[in-house]
């Protein structure tokens, strides 16, 4: 077990993240007290039932009295609302987080809205399902996946150290990068796929029912897997796409690009264009499988 990192730590909103950062933390002794905040009343009673926390609210200025660390794992709309609202709550040396898809906005946003006495460091657990709320979670989701960092410039050295400790300690690998740089690689391996696959699932929903009814009944691996993607949580997903829209518009139209060339493939029969570009996919699918993060 591993020793006590921050001594309070508040985690508003409990979905799939939240909850399982709040497991994790409370399987390897992270912290001595876990405030669990979420404003629906559904969800506060699960995770008091669940025993997910030590204390429940749907306050979160409430939640953030007096913590160590504050976690945002809300929607990235709701952001710059619950900031303003733990702001006044924040204690000097305090320290806040997230686990959003999109660091930009954050590093330029939430700074203007927090005490200057307060650390930001924003993150991203590069892990997660299909299933949303604090039933969803579980102690192990963040065992072996990376969590990125994206601390300003100018960010407090030991408040950077800490949160990387305690994602470590929850089995995250821990790498710091550019804001910018993150939500543009985040744009090709999670953001693009996922606008794919709502949009393939939603091709299949528009077809007649007779049609539609075929798709579903011998679905294949692979539309299996695009449903499964497209079954996200769509609060947190719209808030993506529009908060990284120039990074995710820039990879969709090189995809959009790629896309033509292999049209044009199939079109004059071009059967060495399709087994190259096949051949090449398959040696990143090894290299993911050689890294464990399949």
């Amino acid at each position: 077990m591993s020793g006590v990192i921050f001594d309070r730590i508040a985690i508003i909103g409990f979905g799939l993240i939240g909850s399982s950062l709040a497991r994790a933390v409370k399987a390897h002794g992270l912290a001595r007290v876990i405030v669990a905040c979420d404003r629906d009343e559904a969800a506060r009673a699960t995770i008091s039932r669940l025993a997910l926390a030590d204390e429940v609210t749907g306050d979160p200025a409430t939640a953030a009295r007096d913590a160590d660390l504050v976690v945002i794992a809300a929607p990235l709309g709701a952001y710059a609302d619950i900031a303003k609202q733990i702001a006044p709550a924040l204690k000097p040396g305090a320290v806040v987080s997230d686990v959003g898809s999109v660091k930009g906005p954050v590093v330029r946003d939430l700074p203007g809205l927090l005490p200057k006495t307060v650390h930001l460091v924003p993150g991203h657990p590069i892990a997660g399902t299909e299933n949303s709320g604090p039933a969803s979670g579980f102690e192990t989701l963040f065992e072996g996946r990376w969590f990125i960092m994206t601390p300003p410039l100018d960010a407090n050295a030991e408040a950077v150290r800490k949160v990387g400790e305690l994602w470590a300690g929850c089995g995250s690998l821990i790498e710091i990068m550019d804001a910018s740089h993150h939500d543009k690689v985040l744009g090709i391996t999670s953001h693009l796929p996922h606008l794919i696959a709502y949009t393939i699932v939603g091709t299949a929903a528009d077809l007649e029912d007779d049609a539609q009814s075929e798709v579903i009944k011998f679905s294949a691996s692979g539309f299996r897997d695009f449903t499964r993607i497209a079954a996200s949580d769509p609060t947190m997903w719209r808030d993506v796409f529009l908060n990284n829209r120039e990074a995710v518009l820039e990879m969709l139209q090189r995809f959009n690009e790629d896309l033509t060339a292999l049209q044009r493939a199939i079109r004059v029969g071009d059967g060495e264009a399709l087994f190259d570009l096949f051949t090449r996919t398959r040696e990143i699918r090894r290299r993911i499988i050689d890294a464990h993060q399949a």
